[in-house]
């Protein structure tokens, strides 16, 4: 089947050609579970917490010291 799609002169001995085509027609499905594991969706949310926290701590900071 995989020979009949390579053109007569032009013949790759090491099937190179085959395994890209298999791995473009896998598509996104074969790694969508490698995307978001459970572990890691947390990681964001807790960083963006953290962010928000230390800017109102540095906006409290601010207006202390110019209303000081």
């Amino acid at each position: 089947m995989a020979e009949n799609q390579v053109p007569q002169g032009n013949h790759d001995p090491a099937g190179s050609t085959q395994m890209f085509r298999a791995f473009v027609d896998e598509g996104p499905q074969g790694r969508r579970q490698q995307t978001a594991p459970a572990a890691s969706r947390g990681g964001p949310r807790i960083g963006l917490i953290i962010g928000v926290v230390v800017a109102v701590a540095i906006v409290a900071a601010v207006a202390w010291l110019a209303l000081k």
